[in-house]
């Protein structure tokens, strides 16, 4: 099990729900994986990012989905995109990678709580 973390630390994280506009494929990663843009509503707009979704999704799998995702991390470099925010998502060893999702419908740059 992780520390603790305070109240605080959890209050720091910016956690916003997203919807999958377009993934393609990304074949200079080093491990397989689908650059994905996420449209954050009209505070934040179109965002990428790199995902390793690869073992459970085909791309028409992930289009349409209300995912959750970090938005205050720094942006990160992978291979030749750079990555705006992360993807939540439960890691299942065995099927794969399963992003998290927001069943209800709701406006893109919701915040989580």
């Amino acid at each position: 099990m992780k520390p603790l973390i305070s109240w605080e630390q959890f209050e720091a994280l910016e956690l916003k729900v997203g919807r999958i506009e377009k993934v393609d494929s990304f074949p200079e990663a080093q491990k397989p994986a689908f650059i994905i843009t996420v449209d954050f509503g009209p505070e934040l707009g179109r965002l990428k990012t790199s995902a390793q979704l690869t073992d459970r999704y085909q791309p028409k799998d992930l289009l349409g989905k209300q995912i959750v995702a970090v938005m205050n991390l720094p942006p990160k470099q992978i291979g030749p995109m750079m990555s705006e925010f992360l993807i939540l998502g439960a890691l299942d060893p065995n099927a794969g990678t399963a992003v998290l999702q927001v069943l209800e419908d709701v406006t893109p740059g919701t915040s989580i709580a």
